[in-house]
Formats: C-alpha cells, structure tokens, sequence
C-alpha cells in the first residue's frame, strides 16, 4: 500500500453520507457512515469533520473529497446548488479546510463515479468514456482524454433531462418527456405500479410480493421479481431497457464516446437491463452499419464509486 496515496472520499446522499478511506490503487481500506443531519449546512461540515477525524486517526491523509448530488463551481470549492442539501452558493471547501486543516476538494457524485470507474473499474483504457447512473432519476458524467469533462459552466452530465417524448411524462425539473422519466428505477416503479393498479392477470404475483399494498412497489421489488424469473417483471425491464438504448443513442450522436458505462441501482438488473438496450441503441445509433459503434457495459466498482472517485480526484488536486 502506498501510505503516501490515502485519500479520505465522503458521498453525501440524502439519509445518509459515506466516507471511505482509499489507497492510490482505488480500493477502500476503511468505511464509516452517519445519518444525514436534516438540510442544516453546519450540522452537514460537523458530520463531515466527525468521519475524517474517525479514518484519520490512524493514517496520514493527503486529502479529502466531498461528493454530493448538484452543481459544483470548475474550481471544486463551491457548491452551487444541492437538491438535497440547503447549499446554495456555499463556500464548503474553505469552510471544510479550515475546520480540518488539510486539503479539501468538492466534485459532482456522478462526476466521482465515472472518474473511479475510468481509473479503476470498467472504463480502464478508454479515452473517451460516458457513465450514465440510473437509479431515482438519471444521472451522468464524462472523462474525455484523461479529464472530467464538465461544460463550460460546470453543469454538464445532466443526460436524464434531454427531452425524448415531447408532451410526455411531467418531470419534477418542470419540463416534460425528459429521459429519465422512462428509463429510471422510478419509472420502472411507476410502470409496475400503473400495472398492478391495473389489476393485469399478469401482475399478480407482483401484487402479492408487496400484500396487495400497490404503493410499495418500487423499481427495486421489480428488479428482484426479474433475477428471480418473474415474467412481467422481466418485460417491465425489457420495456426500461429499450428507453435507456434509444436515450444511449442519443448521447452517441452528440458525443461519439467508446464506452458508456451504466451504473446506478437499477443496473443490479445485470442483462435483464442491458441486453434489450444495446438492442435498442444498435436499432437507433444514428448511421449504424457504417460507423464504430460504442460498447455498453456494466459499472464494476458499485456504491462505493462515488467515494473512490471523490477521493482520487482530491488527491490529484492537492498534488497539483
């Protein structure tokens, strides 16, 4: 283990925020979490200060990574806006580095988990690679030529608002048809849900998996019902699938990367997922025949991308 790589990667979710300690080699040697404390931003850097003092007190530490859900400033220092978090404009890093007194570093959670998945998982060797990552909603990041790119703003990533349906499906950002109104585990939870209430003959094993209690079905019971052979469950993936290819597609067009990269809690659905969407994105790749076309392939390092990347990226920034 090189002791002079250690890095601490903090992920702040909404119930909850995770710190790793991770070596230069991108493996995670010591965990510690706590319950996210309400939106209040001091309680939020007192729980931050509580983990690293925890994973520091027996290692040297280079430095830390913040990863969070929201729009970070080019510089790592400020938190622009948090959809989870009361952070608005917030100066977190200087708050950060003078209450631990070392060197801090803010990123995007998706921008640390397509980082992690370039340096250490399954986009190892691709100069350019997408990591899009479904869960709640969509989610996504870009490394092009060694570099997280960003946008001019800092702002880019934001694949699950790119408008595949016109006067679709109504989107929490105000818009609607976004993609990640059909290829989420919240749409998938949704499709199931419509189904049920339905009382379709073939959503009945569903219905029982939950005691009737049609609310509870989330994308996360329906991707279980499918590893485990359910048939409607299984289509209902198949349907998500075809979405997440056509949204693929898309982004191929715009980008032409080597790899996309899906992660996420809904790739848990393994081929279940991926299979009907490279079907999708090789039915709907514009100039297909005659052009290379990129590959898809399942995230490696799974929820503990976010922390890896955040603390690699730091480190970078604190050598530099």
């Amino acid at each position: 283990m090189r002791r002079r790589g250690l890095a601490i990667g903090i992920d702040i979710g909404g119930t909850k925020v995770a710190a790793g300690l991770v070596d230069g080699d991108g493996r995670v040697i010591a965990e510690a979490r706590r319950s996210t404390p309400g939106q209040d931003p001091r309680k939020v850097e007192a729980v931050i200060v509580d983990l690293v003092r925890e994973l520091s007190a027996r290692h040297h530490v280079w430095s830390v990574g913040i990863g969070a859900a929201g729009w970070m400033d080019l510089a790592g220092s400020t938190v622009l806006f948090s959809p989870h978090l009361a952070w608005r404009n917030e100066p977190l890093r200087e708050n950060l580095e003078r209450l631990l007194r070392r060197r801090v570093h803010l990123v995007n959670d998706a921008d640390g988990a397509a980082w992690a998945e370039w340096r250490f998982g399954a986009g190892i060797g691709q100069s350019r690679m997408v990591c899009v990552t479904l869960g709640t909603g969509i989610g996504g990041a870009m490394v092009m030529d060694g570099r997280l790119e960003r946008g001019r703003f800092g702002v880019a990533g934001e694949f699950g608002h790119q408008i595949i349906m016109p006067s679709g499906q109504r989107c929490e950002c105000g818009n609607r048809g976004c993609w990640e109104q059909y290829a989420s585990g919240n749409a998938l939870g949704r499709e199931a849900r419509e189904l049920a209430a339905a009382n379709s003959p073939v959503a009945q094993e569903l219905i029982r998996a939950v005691d009737g209690d049609i609310g509870a079905i989330t994308g996360a019971v329906v991707t279980k019902m499918a590893l485990d052979g359910d048939q409607a469950c299984i289509e209902l993936l198949e349907e998500v699938g075809q979405w997440l290819g056509l949204g693929l597609a898309n982004l191929a067009a715009a980008l032409d990367p080597g790899m996309f990269v899906i992660g996420g809690g809904l790739s848990a659905a393994g081929d279940l997922l991926l299979e009907p969407a490279r079907r999708s994105f090789a039915r709907n790749l514009t100039g297909r025949g005659f052009r290379p076309a990129a590959q898809l392939e399942l995230a490696a390092l799974g929820p503990a991308a976010g922390m890896i990347g955040a603390a690699d990226l730091s480190r970078i920034a604190a050598r530099r």
